[in-house]
């Protein structure tokens, strides 16, 4: 083995030592950093005033569940300030002997080991502290709590003695409740002053309760007890006293228990009163708006019947003179009906539907003859001879716009005619003018499906005619007759200036298309095709097609522009 590699073994071997003793040197140097401060967090652990606490908390000579809680606090102080203590001494020993023994990664274990101890150790501390504070400032809580409690307890018993009046039957079942609160109170002073507050607490909180329990009560009796003892009683009067007066003045009711109701919500009032006297509040209230709901009704009762009597004498005379107004048109209009069917057909059951509004009318006022005798001798509640009312008022109602109806549609029968009578002259006016139109144009034929309109629409008006001069006339059938003959003169009159149009427009165009006549072989051909077309067929649209696609080949446009100056000049033409 040369000299070479020898001296390169001792570089790597001092190399690696090298290396281990700076990974032990700082291994060691972290480890007891980590005991330093361990040591440090154990001084001020040691330095705190756990001991003085706690003499100060057993000089308060706590009993009950207080001196039960202070015996665990200072059980759990003594096993941390001995054993726990102890134990941490012991591994802070075990790490520094491991570290000086070169034993690294035990030593951190141990380490880790002995600051896991610690933190338990800093949390334990705490909490003692905390309920051992807890334990001293709860007995001044107390006594804060307790004042105001008192003076909440003093307010109420001083509001129960000046205004006992106000409470009613509830007075007793208070004055035992304060009474009682007063016991928990005298309690909990027992048990603050002897050294338990915990306990004292306990009852303290009992005897808020109650107390703000008494002062809810008292806030919401006056209320129900004002309504128990004085507005139900008065309003329960009024009503029996105005049932009485209703009574005495020939009222009827509907109601047969009516007198009944005002018992029966009396003895709800009186129930209620047995209620409160229990201090039963919440129920008290509901059974006061149910209460108030059945007062509502039996005033709304002896209300309805007021205004039924005022509608009833109000509308008594109306009603008659309103059902014998009603027979006296329908009469009337059934001599019309008889009249005007001698003349016009009626489609609609006119005579059905008038006879129908005499059945209504005469049930109307057989009933009205009923009820008048029973309302004279007071035997009928005013409420059911306004609901008669009211019904036959829109029965009335409903008759009378009826009979209008029929009675406008008789008069537009006969308007109706006179109308169609118009129509027809003015038909037979424009057929007339039509023709004489067609025959000044002197046109070599006309054609056949032009003919045929014609003749067509001249029957329909022939018809219509005939129609209206038939002993008895259908209106319906003579306006459906009407609207035909407007339509087919409408579209006759279309087809006939349609028909000139093209005759004319064809004229013009053979005069302008002779000027290719003996140039253009095609123009000439078919100006005598359409020679014939108008001459011998009356095809006159044809003819003007004819004629205006040939010019249109040889002179683009000089169709457009002899059609313009057509319609532009339909008079000079």
């Amino acid at each position: 083995m040369g000299s070479n590699v020898i001296i390169g073994i001792v570089i790597a071997i001092i190399v690696v030592a090298a290396i281990l003793y700076g990974v032990g040197f700082f291994m060691r140097k972290k480890n007891q950093e980590k005991l330093n401060s361990l040591e440090k967090r154990k001084e001020r652990l040691f330095d705190l005033p756990v001991i003085e606490e706690v003499d100060d908390v057993r000089k308060m000579h706590l009993v009950g569940q207080s001196q039960n809680t202070f015996r665990e606090w200072n059980q759990q102080w003594t096993e941390i300030s001995t054993k726990s203590f102890a134990e941490l001494e012991s591994q802070i020993f075990e790490v520094e002997s491991l570290n000086e023994t070169f034993r690294f990664f035990k030593a951190n274990s141990a380490v880790t080991a002995a600051e896991a101890t610690m933190k338990e150790m800093e949390k334990s501390v705490e909490d003692i502290r905390n309920g051992l504070k807890e334990l001293r400032e709860s007995e001044e809580r107390n006594s804060l709590q307790v004042q105001q409690a008192l003076d909440v307890y003093e307010e109420l018993k001083t509001k129960l003695r000046e205004n006992d009046e106000s409470f009613g039957p509830a007075y007793p079942e208070l004055q035992k409740q304060i009474r009682n609160i007063e016991i928990e109170f005298t309690q909990f002073v027992t048990l603050n002053t002897s050294g338990d507050p915990v306990e004292a607490r306990e009852v303290l909180d009992t005897a808020e309760k109650h107390t703000y329990e008494v002062e809810d009560l008292m806030n919401r009796i006056p209320a129900v007890f004002e309504e128990l003892n004085k507005t139900f009683p008065s309003q329960l009067k009024e009503i029996e006293d105005g049932y009485k007066k209703m009574i005495a003045d020939h009222y009827v009711f509907p109601e047969e228990d009516f007198s009944s109701n005002i018992h029966r919500v009396a003895r709800r009032v009186e129930n209620s009163l047995e209620d409160l006297a229990k201090a039963e509040v919440a129920t008290v209230e509901t059974a006061n708006r149910d209460t108030a709901s059945e007062i509502d009704a039996l005033y709304s009762v002896l209300e309805r019947e007021i205004d039924a009597r005022k509608y009833v004498m109000k509308n008594r005379k109306v009603i008659s003179d309103y059902i014998d107004h009603a027979t006296r048109n329908n009469r009337q209009l059934l001599i019309e009906i008889d009249h005007t069917s001698q003349n016009y057909t009626l489609n609609h059951n006119e005579l059905g539907r008038v006879r129908g509004f005499q059945t209504e009318i005469e049930e109307i006022a057989r009933r009205n003859e009923n009820t008048n005798p029973k309302m004279d001798k007071h035997e009928i509640p005013f409420s059911e001879l306004q609901n008669f009312y009211k019904d036959a008022f829109k029965i009335l109602d409903d008759v009378e716009a009826e009979q209008l109806e029929i009675d406008q549609s008789l008069r537009e029968l006969r308007k109706g005619e006179k109308l169609a009578q118009e129509k027809v002259e003015s038909f037979e006016f424009k057929l007339r003018n039509l023709k004489r139109f067609v025959e000044k144009q002197r046109l070599p034929g006309l054609p056949s499906e032009y003919l045929d309109f014609f003749f067509m629409a001249t029957d329909r008006i022939e018809e219509l005619n005939k129609s209206l001069n038939k002993i008895r006339i259908d209106m319906e059938e003579i306006n459906k007759l009407v609207a035909i003959c407007e339509e087919d003169l409408e579209m006759l009159d279309t087809r006939t200036h349609d028909l000139v149009d093209a005759a004319a427009l064809t004229e013009q165009m053979m005069q302008y298309a002779n000027r290719y006549r003996h140039s253009h072989p095609e123009v000439k051909a078919s100006i005598d095709r359409t020679l014939q077309l108008f001459t011998q067929e009356y095809r006159y649209q044809d003819a003007l097609d004819e004629i205006g696609t040939s010019l249109e080949r040889v002179e683009p446009g000089a169709f457009k522009r002899l059609e313009n100056f057509y319609f532009n000049n339909r008079d000079l033409v």
